[in-house]
């Protein structure tokens, strides 16, 4: 998505703004390119949300920005979203927690993003003249075209058919995190084919597995169908 947005005229793109700040209040999380990030990307969330909410350079028509929903730590304010538009973007959390064991043994329910996604959807929902999407990753691959569409026009904006296609490599907007997160999109032009991960996870995971399904459910009960 950040791609596809990224090709869009008169826009500019942010890319996990708040990825610095989380970790920094998180010193024991190895992530790859951790050094990397503290020392390229700006800690303060207050100064990053001061940028995230100011001027846009002229000309720009849509500013981007693309949040993971784990990185909004409980010492960070929600009210600063209500000025954005807010669009979620939800994945079958089986599929969530298969991938976070590449790299966290014991994922907790805070590292799927799920709980704070659904306390930042249930505040915006609270706001009826304010749009915020859903759209599930799976619906995006099995018809980019139809399914951007349907979100451009929940959101009010013109599909530009810009979206669905992009050069090969990497991008100055990417965050310092790429070269070690970004491999497999630096190959892509488009969007892939949808592809199901595998979902096969140890039986002490089934709890959470569970948590994460009915807050993934509450989310996509509200999903978006396709345009016509």
């Amino acid at each position: 998505m950040l791609r596809s947005w990224g090709s869009r005229p008169k826009t500019i793109v942010s890319d996990e703004p708040l990825y610095a700040h989380y970790l920094e209040k998180n010193p024991a999380i190895a992530h790859p390119g951790r050094q990397e990030t503290l020392a390229n990307h700006e800690s303060d969330w207050r100064k990053v949300v001061a940028w995230l909410t100011g001027p846009v350079p002229p000309g720009t028509e849509v500013f981007y920005q693309k949040h993971m929903a784990h990185h909004f730590l409980p010492d960070i304010e929600f009210d600063w979203v209500d000025q954005l538009t807010n669009c979620f973007l939800i994945r079958p959390p089986r599929e969530v927690l298969a991938s976070l064991l590449e790299f966290l043994p014991e994922p907790t329910l805070a590292d799927t993003g799920l709980p704070q996604q659904v306390a930042l959807y249930r505040r915006l929902s609270a706001f009826p003249d304010q749009p915020c999407p859903v759209i599930d990753g799976h619906d995006v691959l099995a018809n980019p075209l139809r399914m951007l569409t349907s979100l451009c026009e929940a959101i009010g904006l013109p599909f530009d058919e810009a979206m669905l296609h992009w050069e090969l490599g990497p991008r100055a907007t990417d965050g310092a995190w790429g070269p070690f997160w970004y491999a497999k999109v630096y190959k892509t032009k488009s969007f892939g084919k949808d592809r199901r991960s595998a979902t096969d996870l140890p039986a002490r995971l089934e709890p959470l597995a569970r948590e994460c399904e009915a807050l993934y459910d509450e989310l996509a009960a509200h999903k978006l169908t396709l345009a016509a």
